[in-house]
């Protein structure tokens, strides 16, 4: 008989935080062990639930959301993101520029799926959030991940961003603020950012799903506010961290700038949109609620906060092991420490974290699983209470002093 095998569309796809690591730890969990999943910005087996009020509004919508709805998404969550970023200054953001999708995720591949042609070339930050890797893989493009410089805060760097730049680049992707490393950037980066897509033609696919996680003050700016009427720019964001609500799958893309000049696109973007029907309609009632009531968020995020305390101990956690350095995250929910290469030669970052693991029951990513170039990183989720990332940071510690 015939071997079914896999398309060869997926043959350059990768999405390691559910890949083999999961494998491995749920093998281990079917063997009896307990393992502490810090692979994934999962908010509800920590603790955080969503607000009551968005609860109580999906519940009571329930019955008029048996029906498919406009496949662009309900007109009041449509309306509720266009008034949200009509109050962030995008004044000309109308409830038509907007599409409801189940996630940030489905968006991403629908986007591409309608923009990129075979051979094209995206630019996507290292270390980014692999989805936007491989989902411009799938689609036939050519990922080209520019360089986010550690040693000045993970903000982009902009010279190697304009050294990649070819005649067959079609956009650039920014993650702001950034998930592996939590950096957010300053109103120059983005401007940087926007003005090397403006020189060059390119739109600006901006991933800021995190914009409310910020810490200290910082302030969140959105691309869009630099775009203008010359660089097209489409805004992804949702409900999903914020909100505490990750299964509901409730996010949204945002379409600014020129759009004369992309009917096209859009036309095939909404044909996309038809074809699956519509987004997931309970969750879509949610967006209005969410967006326009009291912000529970606030309070997560300020010193005395579980998100704000939690990141500052991590990153403080890390810092005290030796040989681990790890940059203050400003925002998003995680830690992208480096391991000194001189005292932990790893050459297989995946074995490594696999083999922490197997020893200490704790489930983190390896760094190239986020497109990082060398294998020196990894990524840890900061969720945990406090207790419970003291006991994880100290196993991690006592796993490296063994393996050094």
């Amino acid at each position: 008989m015939r071997h079914i095998v896999q398309s060869k569309k997926l043959q350059h796809v990768r999405y390691d935080v559910r890949g083999p690591i999961l494998q491995e730890a749920h093998r281990l969990e079917a063997e009896g062990h307990k393992i502490l999943k810090l692979n994934i910005g999962n908010t509800a087996p920590f603790g955080f639930e969503a607000p009551e009020a968005i609860l109580v509004d999906m519940v009571q919508s329930l019955p008029d959301s048996q029906g498919y709805s406009d496949s662009r998404g309900i007109y009041s969550a449509r309306t509720a993101v266009a008034q949200y970023y009509q109050s962030c200054g995008l004044t000309k953001t109308v409830p038509d520029d907007v599409f409801i999708g189940n996630g940030v995720s489905e968006l991403i591949s629908m986007v591409l799926t309608a923009f990129v042609d075979d051979g094209n070339e995206v630019l996507i930050p290292a270390p980014d959030y692999p989805l936007w890797t491989g989902a411009v893989s799938l689609t036939g493009g050519i990922p080209v991940h520019y360089r986010c410089d550690e040693t000045n805060g993970w903000n982009p760097d902009l010279e190697d961003i304009e050294s990649k730049i070819t005649e067959n680049t079609y956009a650039i992707v920014i993650i702001n603020p950034n998930n592996p490393t939590g950096a957010v950037y300053s109103e120059d980066i983005v401007k940087g950012l926007v003005d090397i897509a403006r020189r060059h033609q390119l739109v600006v696919m901006a991933d800021e799903i995190y914009e409310k996680i910020i810490f200290d003050e910082r302030t969140h700016h959105h691309a869009a506010s630099f775009c203008g009427d010359e660089v097209l720019c489409l805004t992804f964001s949702g409900l999903s961290k914020a909100y505490r609500v990750c299964g509901y799958r409730s996010g949204w893309v945002m379409i600014s700038g020129p759009q004369h000049l992309a009917t096209d696109f859009l036309e095939g973007l909404t044909l996309l949109a038809n074809m699956r029907m519509c987004a997931n309609v309970p969750g879509q009632h949610a967006i209005q609620t969410a967006l326009g009531g009291y912000q529970s968020i606030n309070e997560l995020i300020v010193p005395g906060g579980r998100f704000y305390e939690q990141s500052k101990l991590a990153s403080k956690l890390l810092n005290d092991i030796p040989g681990v350095t790890c940059v203050e995250p400003q925002g998003a929910l995680y830690c992208f420490p480096r391991l000194d290469p001189e005292m932990y030669p790893i050459v297989d970052d995946q074995q490594f974290v696999i083999e922490l693991l197997r020893a200490k029951k704790i489930l983190v990513t390896h760094g190239t699983g986020f497109n990082w170039f060398e294998p020196d990183h990894f990524r840890l989720v900061t969720l945990p209470a406090v207790p419970e990332l003291e006991e994880a940071i100290g196993r991690i510690a006592s796993f490296l002093e063994s393996y050094a």
